[in-house]
Order: structure tokens, then C-alpha cells, then sequence
């Protein structure tokens, strides 16, 4: 037998009759639908009964009547279906145009000019270790790749983030037994808009790939239920597994997913002691609902066990064969391919190593020793700012759905939902290391489930409204609607590729003003048209009021190979990103030299601080200035470029061109 046959017929949309709800696997709290009721058969036909008979009708023509009637049903259902795959569709293709467009226009944060950094170098090199510092291996492996087919810049680099993010609504296709058409339209909608997943797409971080991985594995996992199907244990792992290659806190997706599930096991016990069942016949029921799932995968019990274990070794197998591919040192695994002996050594690094690591680094609890308070503080301003009409529609949501006012009460996929974005909402404050408006996707994914019932709630109510003549519902509806629609778009379009310290709520602090990016770009090529000495000179200094060493970096040579040299070679973060990009030979000053002796002799670019700047400009003779916002707030950088090579290379911005800051 196939492994990809299993219980069901065919793994499309099902019958309307089976279009619902479906409990989930080993639920034992509710009967099998009978096709009786009240003792009689809805489509039973006796010759002899005269209650067959309705109004003279003869029982084969009520029996055709009601054919006929299940047909357009069923018509009318797969065209809602098929318009609803239309929407999410539509969405998704909006989804990769809102990251795609300026890809590149933002400068690099400081964070994705660090991984940014050490991915040019790994791509030099050919070395490469994980460092759970810089979280997982997904991103410099698959930009290693890249960066071999398409030329190294900013774009490049954000893309496999965009891609990913931009594919993220097509997800909500996977709970379509789950959620009503209406809600998955909705789902991808919220998935594609929303301000803060729109605007963290665009951003070389892993924080989206692991959201939408563990998402996508949940999505599967649920299918597999849904279906019956085992062969959807393998994109699940898949999924699963490249959401462990992007960040740690793929282990507390699957936390919220087993806590979640656990919260709804513990409804269904309560129910059950509510309509006076024990425990133990739940428990009864639930094992021998398990018990017939496993047994339906074959033509025997035994056969059927077989399949299902040889799919659990092949997921284990897939979800370590990823797992070693991605997180084995370079070059390293490529060597293990021609000496076997080289093997053991190799997988170990790639599992039990990587494990010890990502424990000593983030296990220890040092980087989660913070005040709470002011960290769940920050989330929630976060929240507000970039997606308050995400917390609207979700708490609307919740309400509409748990108190009955949109279906038949509590559905389980919208509880499971809730319960996530609870948990996340309140648990991140202490996971995360720093106060990040990126830790607010975290809780943003699994709002968007009781959102989108929101939404739906909203555009359903409209519809009826509209049926019955109620003007006044109808307004009311289409006002929210497009206050929401407005909203969302006007947040995105205020966070498209912003630097501002206006819009600090969702950027985070260590994000550069723009207006630097063209001057970095001024500089590789300065740095590339110079061909003696140091290209680029950082001058160390310390921070006014404290003992704090910027800029300075002992050993020059030490950035070659992670982990870097100090004291201070972060403190320069994102440009390191931009130098290395022109192959520039950089080098630095330490903040005890002597400031004269050191700009004696200066290279074509000298890069200072801004309190240093009247003393560094002081020492240069024929050099423009270019200050800008090092971070949002608190510190500026000063770029110092020859005017002779300012002039060969961008006469533009030479100091009588018309873009020139300063000089």
C-alpha cells in the first residue's frame, strides 16, 4: 500500500455533508451523526407510509427534489471554496509585492549588518560555526547560496526573509476544514497586511521565518487530521525543522502548541464531567479513537502500524537530516562526504553540539535578566502602534466567538489561537534579551486566528444587514471596515523603509538614518579606487562620561572569523556590512593615541564620532564632512571623505556639488 493512502478517498475538499468543524483526532465527546432522526430517516422512502408522501407528491419526486437540492448546495459551497483560494491567493500576491517593492531602499539595522557581516565572510571563507549569539544557521546558509547567483546587496540579503513572509498568508489554506471561508480570506489578509509582519519581512532577521515555519508545520499536523493522510508528517517536519535553523524560540512555538493543546484537552474533560461522564470514559474513548486512526492505514492493524512507524522513523530521519545539514560547521560537513571517518564528528556538531551550545548561551538565564515590567510594557506599545486594528478585530474575535455570538459558540481552533497569543503576549517579555518591537510578530501570528473570525464577524454581520434593509447596521459595518482598511495602509505606508525616530514604537533603536546609505556607498567606492594602505580608518574614543571604548578593534586581522576581536568592532555595526561588501581595508585607532600622529597620515575615509568631530576635522586638511544618526536617537556618526577622491568617484557630492551635507 501507498504511503500516501490512508482512510479517506481523496485528499480535496470534502462532501458539504463532511464540510465542517471536524473534532479533532481521539475527541470521543460526541456521538456520530446518525441518519436517523427522531426516529426517522430524512431520506427514507417506504412505498406503503403515507408519511412519505408530502402534499400528493409522489416519494421518488420528493427524493429527486431533495437530490437536486443537495447538488446546488454542493455547487454553491465549492464556489465559495473556490473564491475563498482565490482571495488567499490575491492576498499572497499582494503580500510579496508590499516586501518586495524597495526591497533595498532601508539602510542595514545594526543587527542585520552583524549576521550580514559574518555571512560575506562566510562566503569568502568557506568557514563556518553556529553561534547561537546570532542565532541559527538558516539564514547564512541559504544566503551563502544566494549570493552566488545574485550580486551581494541589500535586496539580496532581505530576500529569502521577503519570500518567506510574502508566501506566509497561503498558510491559512491549511485550516480550511478549520475556519469558515470568510475567516481564511481574512487570515491571509492579516498575515499579508499587517504593519509590523509587513515591515519585519523586510528585515534580514529570523524572527518571521520561524513564525511562519512553525506556523506552516502546525498547518500541516492539522491537515494530517483532517485528512487522515500520514504523508503530511513530512512537510510538517519539514517545516518544523527549518523553523529550529532560524531561532531558538522555535522550542517556545512548540510549547504554546502543546500548552494550547493541552488547555483544550482540559476543556473537553470538563465538558464531559459536565454532562455527567467520568474521566475514565473519556479516556476510554480517546484511546480507542486513536487506536481505530492508527489502524486505518493499511489492509490489517499490523500493516497499518507498520505504515504509520516507518513514517514516524522517516520524519525523525528528515527533521535530523536538516537539521545536520544546516547546523554542521563548514567546511567540515563537505569534507565528511570524502572521508566517512569524519561522519561521527560532523553529525555530533551538528545535534548534541549545537544543543550544548544553544544551552550555555540562552539557557543560563543571563540574557532574560531584566525587569519585567518595563519589557511587557514596551511589547504592548508595540502592539498598539503597529497593529491596532489586528487588537480589535482579535478581541472582537474572542468575544464573538466564545460567547456564541458568531456560530454555535467556542471553537477550538479560535481557543487553541487565544490561548498562543496569551501565552506569547506574556511570555516573551522574559524569553527575549533586549526590548525589540520584532518580539511583537511573536504574538501578532497567532492573534491574527481570532482577528480574522473578527473581521469575518464584521463583513457577515454587513451581508445580513444588507439582506434585511437595516441602513443603519450596513454603515456601521463599512465604517469599521474601512477605518480598518485605512488604518492598516496608512501604518504601512508610514513604516515603509523608515528610519524615523517618529516611528520608534516598532523600529528598533539601532537603526541608522537612510541618508547614511548613500554615504557608505560614496566610500566602497572611494575604498575601491584607492589602492595603497588603509582604506577606511575608524577613530577610537570613548564615550563622553564614560570609560566605554568605541569604534576600536585591537586586532584588525580578528574579524577575518567569528568571533570578532575587541574591545569595540560592534560598536561600528551596520557599516562593517558596507566595507566588506567594497572589499575595503579597514583599520582603527586606539581612543589612547595621539590624535595628531594618528590623522599624520590619513586614508582617503576616516570615520569619527560626533563629539570627536571638531577635533578629528581639526587635524584633516582637504576632507568633507558628512554627519548622520548613527542610531534613532543618541549618537551620530561622522564620515570623513578626501575631497581629491570625493570629486574622481561622486563629483555629486564633492563640496561645491549640489548633494553635499557638509564640508
Amino acid at each position: 500500500m501507498s504511503p500516501d493512502e490512508g482512510p479517506c478517498e481523496a485528499d480535496g475538499d470534502p462532501s458539504p455533508d463532511e464540510r465542517r468543524v471536524p473534532d479533532p483526532v481521539g475527541s470521543g465527546d460526541s456521538e456520530p451523526e446518525s441518519a436517523e432522526s427522531d426516529g426517522e430517516s430524512s431520506t427514507r422512502v417506504d412505498g406503503d407510509d403515507s408519511s412519505s408522501h408530502i402534499d400528493g407528491d409522489e416519494p421518488s419526486t420528493r427524493v429527486n427534489s431533495d437530490e437536486s437540492s443537495t447538488h446546488l448546495e454542493r455547487d454553491d459551497e465549492v464556489a465559495d471554496r473556490r473564491r475563498a483560494l482565490f482571495g488567499v491567493l490575491g492576498f499572497t500576491v499582494v503580500a510579496l509585492a508590499l516586501r518586495l517593492v524597495a526591497l533595498g531602499g532601508r539602510i542595514f539595522h545594526w543587527d542585520e549588518g552583524r549576521v550580514g557581516y559574518w555571512i560575506l565572510r562566510y562566503h569568502e571563507t568557506g568557514v563556518h560555526t553556529y553561534r547561537p549569539i546570532v542565532h541559527g544557521p538558516f539564514l547564512p546558509i541559504v544566503n551563502d547560496w544566494l549570493f552566488v547567483l545574485l550580486p551581494v546587496t541589500d535586496f539580496t540579503a532581505r530576500l529569502p526573509v521577503a519570500l518567506v513572509g510574502g508566501l506566509f498568508p497561503l498558510a491559512a489554506w491549511l485550516f480550511r476544514e478549520r475556519l469558515r471561508d470568510a475567516e481564511l480570506v481574512a487570515l491571509a489578509a492579516v498575515l499579508a497586511l499587517n504593519p509590523l509582519v509587513v515591515y519585519y519581512s523586510r528585515f534580514m532577521r529570523n524572527d518571521v521565518l520561524v513564525a511562519a515555519f512553525s506556523v506552516v508545520a502546525l498547518g500541516f499536523v492539522v491537515r494530517g487530521f483532517d485528512t487522515g493522510r500520514l504523508r503530511y508528517a513530512f512537510p510538517a517536519t519539514a517545516a518544523l525543522a527549518l523553523a529550529f535553523t532560524t531561532k531558538a524560540n522555535a522550542l517556545l512555538y512548540v510549547l504554546c502548541f502543546l500548552g494550547a493543546g493541552a488547555l483544550l484537552a482540559d476543556h473537553r474533560l470538563l465538558g464531559a464531567r459536565a454532562r455527567g461522564e467520568s474521566g475514565r470514559s473519556v479516556f476510554t474513548r480517546w484511546r480507542a479513537s486513536l487506536g481505530a486512526r492508527l489502524a486505518a492505514h493499511g489492509s490489517t492493524p499490523r500493516a497499518s502500524l507498520v505504515r504509520v512507524a516507518s513514517t514516524a522513523v522517516g520524519a525523525v530521519a528528515l527533521f535530523l537530516a536538516i537539521t545536520v545539514f544546516f547546523y554542521a560547521p563548514r567546511p567540515d560537513l563537505w569534507q565528511a562526504f570524502a572521508n566517512p571517518a569524519q561522519l561521527p564528528d560532523v553529525l555530533n556538531a551538528g545535534t548534541v553540539g549545537a544543543a550544548e551550545k544553544l544551552t550555555e548561551t540562552w539557557g543560563g538565564g543571563g540574557h532574560q535578566d531584566h525587569p519585567y515590567l518595563p519589557y511587557l510594557s514596551d511589547l504592548g506599545e508595540t502592539l498598539v502602534y503597529g497593529a491596532p486594528a489586528l487588537l480589535a478585530f482579535g478581541l472582537l474575535g474572542i468575544v464573538a466567538d466564545r460567547y456564541g455570538l458568531y456560530g454555535d459558540g467556542p471553537r477550538e481552533p479560535v481557543t487553541f489561537a487565544t490561548y498562543w497569543a496569551i501565552a506569547s503576549l506574556f511570555g516573551y517579555p522574559i524569553a527575549t534579551d533586549i526590548q525589540a518591537p520584532w518580539a511583537a510578530v511573536h504574538v501578532v501570528v497567532p492573534l491574527a486566528v481570532p482577528a480574522a473570525v473578527g473581521i469575518a464577524f464584521v463583513v457577515d454581520s454587513a451581508r445580513d444587514a444588507l439582506e434585511t434593509g437595516d441602513a443603519v447596521s450596513v454603515g456601521l459595518a463599512a465604517l469599521i471596515l474601512l477605518s480598518a482598511v485605512g488604518g492598516v495602509a496608512g501604518a504601512n505606508a508610514a513604516y515603509f523603509n523608515s528610519a524615523d525616530e517618529a516611528d520608534k514604537q516598532v523600529l528598533q533603536w539601532a537603526q541608522p538614518e537612510n541618508a547614511l546609505k548613500p554615504t557608505m556607498e560614496v566610500v566602497g567606492e572611494v575604498a575601491a579606487a584607492n589602492d595603497e594602505g588603509a582604506d577606511v580608518l575608524f577613530v577610537g574614543t570613548r564615550a563622553p562620561g564614560s570609560d566605554e571604548t568605541l569604534f576600536y578593534v585591537r586586532d584588525e586581522s580578528s574579524l577575518a572569523t567569528a568571533p570578532p576581536g575587541g574591545p569595540a568592532w560592534h560598536d561600528r555595526l551596520p557599516l562593517p556590512w558596507y566595507l566588506e561588501r567594497a572589499d575595503a581595508n579597514v583599520t582603527s585607532s586606539s581612543p589612547d593615541a595621539d590624535l595628531g600622529e594618528t590623522l599624520s597620515d590619513p586614508p582617503p575615509v576616516v570615520i569619527a564620532k560626533d563629539h570627536d568631530r571638531d577635533a578629528v576635522s581639526r587635524e584633516l586638511s582637504g576632507y568633507a564632512a558628512f554627519e548622520h544618526k548613527f542610531r534613532l536617537w543618541g549618537d551620530n556618526v561622522v564620515v570623513f571623505v578626501e575631497r581629491e577622491e570625493l570629486q574622481r568617484v561622486a563629483p555629486e557630492y564633492a563640496p561645491d556639488g549640489p548633494s553635499n551635507p557638509d564640508t
